[in-house]
C-alpha cells in the first residue's frame, strides 16, 4: 500500500512499506528532461544533474558520495527525456542522512564555476565516447531523424555546440526553475514507518519555497508522411540496422497492444528502465530472433518500446552477423513485420508472452529500489497509480488489439530507417 502526502510546498511524498529486510531507499524525482530544453542550451538537464554531485553548503563536495557510503549504501542519478532523479538505498538508520542529502541538493547546490568548467571537459568526453560507439551513434541520428518538432529530437547528452557554448548561468538557471518542490516527488520504500518518513521529510523539505511549476512542452508531432532513412559510413568492424516507428504514450490504449507485439517479435521486456529486473529477455522462440539470430544472419537483435509521456519511439535493433549484408537483414526484418501486419499473432504466441509479460513485471518490482524506482517513474509520465494498474491494462489486451496496432505503427510511412556501414 502506498501513501500519498502533499506537502505545504507542494512537494509530493510517497511511501510504502516493505519489511522484508531492514532497508530503506529513497528516490527524488523531478519533472525535467531533455524534452524540456531549448536549442541552445540542449543537454542541460544531464548537465545540471552532474553539477548536483559537487556539493552543497552543507556538504562539503568530497563527502558527498561518502555519507551514503558509511552506511554501506549505494547512490546514484540519472537523467533521460522525461525526467532527473536521484537515489540512495542503505539501511534503514540512514533514512535521515539520505533525506538529509536530497533537501540539500534540491536547494543548496554551489555551482562553482570552476566546477562547471571542469564538468564541460567530462561531459563532451562523454559524447564523442558515444560518437565512437556505432550503435549509440546510429540511435542517436536515427532519434534525431525521426522527430521534426517535438523535442523528444535532442539526445538527452546534448549536441556539441550547445555544450561548447552553455554558460554557468544557463545551467544554474534551470537548476533553480526545475529543482522546486511543487515538480518534485520524495518516493520512499523499505522497513519504515510511513508516518514517521513524512514527518521526517516535512523536516528536511518544509520549509523549501515551493516554486513556481514550470511550464510543460506543447509541441505535437505531425504525422509522418513517409520513410525516411539515415545511412552511417564510419570507421568499425560491425554493421547495425535500425528502425524506429512513432509509437504511442504510456497513457493510450494502443501501448500495451503494441508492447505485445514487441514481445512476439523479440520476447518479452519489462517496463523497468533501470534495471530491468536483471533478467534477459526470453528471445529463443521470438520471431525475429529465430529468423535472424538462428538464421545466421545477426548477432543480436532487440526491440525497445518505453513508457513516455508523450508519443515517442518504437525501435527494432539488430547486431548483423559478420560476413552478412544489411539488405539481408532489412529483408528479414521488414518481411516479419509485414507478416505480423497482415495476420496477427497466435493464440499460442498470445498466452506465451503474456505469461512472460506478467512475470517482467514482477521482476520489474524486485527490491525496494526496484519499487522505489517504479512508484517514482510512472509519476513523472502521469501517476504512480500507473505503476500498479500494468496487471490489468495487459489483462485488457486482445489478439486482435494487437494485430491493429500493428497495422496502425508498423507501417513504412511511419518509420526511420538506418544502417551502420563500418568502412
Amino acid at each position: 500500500m502506498v501513501r500519498e502526502t502533499v506537502l505545504d510546498n507542494g512537494l509530493k511524498v510517497l511511501v510504502q512499506e516493505v519489511h522484508t529486510a531492514p532497508l530503506a531507499s529513497v528516490w527524488c524525482w523531478y519533472r525535467v528532461g531533455s524534452k524540456d530544453e531549448t536549442p541552445g542550451v540542449t543537454g542541460v538537464s544531464h548537465w545540471v544533474e552532474h553539477m548536483n554531485f559537487k556539493g552543497t553548503r552543507n556538504i562539503p563536495r568530497d563527502q558527498v558520495k561518502g555519507i551514503i557510503e558509511k552506511f554501506g549504501g549505494s547512490w546514484n542519478g540519472y537523467t533521460w527525456i522525461d525526467q532527473t532523479t536521484y537515489l540512495e538505498t542503505a539501511s534503514k538508520d540512514a533514512l535521515d542522512r539520505m533525506l538529509f542529502i536530497e533537501a540539500e541538493r534540491m536547494d543548496a547546490c554551489l555551482y562553482d564555476p570552476a566546477d562547471c568548467e571542469s564538468e564541460r571537459t567530462v561531459i563532451i568526453s562523454e559524447l564523442q565516447g558515444g560518437e565512437n560507439d556505432p550503435e549509440q551513434l546510429l540511435d542517436t541520428e536515427v532519434t534525431a531523424a525521426a522527430f521534426k518538432v517535438h523535442p523528444y529530437h535532442h539526445p538527452t547528452i546534448g549536441w556539441l555546440s550547445d555544450l561548447q557554448t552553455m554558460s554557468r548561468e544557463d545551467l544554474y538557471g534551470h537548476y533553480r526553475r526545475y529543482y522546486v518542490p511543487s515538480n518534485a516527488t520524495i518516493v520512499v520504500v523499505g522497513d519504515v514507518d510511513s508516518d514517521d518518513v513524512v514527518k521526517r521529510v516535512a523536516a528536511h523539505f518544509g520549509s523549501i519555497p515551493s516554486g513556481s511549476r514550470p511550464s510543460r512542452v506543447r509541441q505535437v508531432e505531425p504525422e509522418q508522411q513517409a520513410e525516411r532513412r539515415v545511412v552511417l559510413r564510419k570507421e568499425g568492424t560491425t554493421a547495425y540496422w535500425k528502425a524506429a516507428f512513432h509509437a504511442p504514450a504510456f497513457a493510450d490504449e494502443a501501448f500495451f497492444p503494441l508492447l505485445v507485439a514487441d514481445a512476439v517479435l523479440n520476447g518479452a521486456a519489462g517496463l523497468n528502465i533501470w534495471s530491468g529486473g536483471g533478467v534477459s529477455r526470453p528471445q529463443r522462440s521470438a520471431r525475429l530472433y529465430r529468423a535472424l539470430v538462428d538464421g545466421g544472419l545477426a548477432a543480436s537483435v532487440s526491440g525497445g518500446l518505453m513508457p513516455t509521456e508523450h508519443p515517442y519511439l518504437y525501435s527494432l535493433s539488430v547486431s548483423v552477423a559478420e560476413g552478412r549484408s544489411l539488405t539481408a537483414v532489412e529483408e528479414v526484418v521488414l518481411k516479419e513485420v509485414d507478416r505480423l501486419q497482415r495476420d496477427g499473432i497466435t493464440a499460442g504466441e498470445f498466452a506465451k508472452v503474456n505469461a512472460q509479460l506478467r512475470a517482467r513485471f514482477v521482476y520489474d518490482g524486485d527490491s525496494v529500489t526496484d519499487i522505489a524506482h517504479q512508484l517514482g517513474y510512472f509519476e513523472t509520465i502521469g501517476s504512480w497509480r500507473n505503476y500498479h494498474d500494468l496487471k490489468a491494462r495487459l489483462e485488457a489486451v486482445t489478439p486482435e488489439s494487437v494485430h491493429a496496432a500493428a497495422v496502425k505503427y508498423l507501417t513504412p510511412a511511419n518509420r526511420t530507417i538506418g544502417w551502420f556501414e563500418p568502412q
